[in-house]
């Protein structure tokens, strides 16, 4: 259980996550997924990076347990920090990521694809931001990278999701396939990346970030400032209890978290 690292290609790290049943991270899961992926950045041998997933999904978000057990603000800075330095690590991790996406990607799991260079994913695979039904905000930002800003806004205020084949047709996910041909199709197009020269594709990589109309880090810095508004005022704890009033989305989600403890 945890982050864990492996060297299956010439040239490609994959970084696994195996957080049961959800893969809804804690803090410490964050900061352990952030470092993995710049350690395997850093490393001059590998030139793509595959980020996939164990178990149910590849993403539930952020552990609410972990923030509803523990008094004070702590876990939430402890999260909303987490958050960021993964999503970071991501963007700007030195060589392109492909990320391996199965069954559910919702809250932080946004972030995690939506800084991601390429996505292949599973025919499985839905997208969303459930964050309105946990007393959060955030990560529209990443959001906004993979659907047009209309549907970014309905999926967010309603807390649908949108599946792979969907996403695929608005151009953000590079393919879908079986579930159980995802890793090897994940793998198939980081090989291909990791054909091209080392140093030319770190400059490819920094460059392609340069050019970005939308600064993601300051965007999403943005957005946690409205979260850490809702905890003060004491609305997010509100919703977090009753998981925006037991709606479809919500329970649903409801069900996931229940099996964490």
């Amino acid at each position: 259980m945890g982050v864990s690292t492996s060297a299956p290609d010439k040239g490609v790290a994959v970084v696994t996550v195996d957080f049961p049943p959800v893969n809804a991270l804690p803090v410490r899961g964050w900061y352990d997924l952030a470092a993995a992926i710049r350690a395997a950045g850093a490393d001059p041998e590998v030139r793509c990076v595959v980020l996939t997933a164990e178990g149910r999904g590849f993403n539930a978000g952020v552990d609410i347990k972990e923030l509803q057990r523990t008094a004070g603000h702590e876990a939430l800075l402890g999260a909303n920090r987490g958050c960021y330095e993964a999503f970071a690590a991501v963007y700007e991790c030195e060589v392109p990521v492909v990320a391996a996406v199965h069954g559910f990607c919702l809250g932080g799991g946004i972030g995690l694809v939506g800084n991601a260079d390429a996505i292949v994913a599973s025919e499985d695979a839905t997208f969303g931001l459930p964050e309105l039904d946990r007393g959060a905000l955030g990560a529209a930002t990443h959001l906004a990278r993979l659907v047009p800003q209309h549907l970014m806004r309905a999926l967010y205020y309603t807390s649908r999701t949108a599946t792979a084949e969907e996403l695929h047709r608005h151009g953000s996910v590079w393919r879908v396939v079986p579930r159980e041909a995802l890793r090897d199709a994940a793998r198939e197009l980081a090989r291909e990346i990791a054909a091209k020269d080392g140093h030319l594709i770190r400059l490819a990589k920094a460059a392609i970030n340069g050019i970005d109309p939308v600064d993601v880090r300051r965007s999403y810095r943005f957005e946690q400032g409205f979260t850490f508004e809702a905890n003060l005022s004491g609305v997010a704890d509100r919703v977090r209890d009753t998981f925006g009033g037991g709606g479809a989305t919500a329970g649903t989600f409801d069900t996931q978290q229940e099996e964490q403890s």
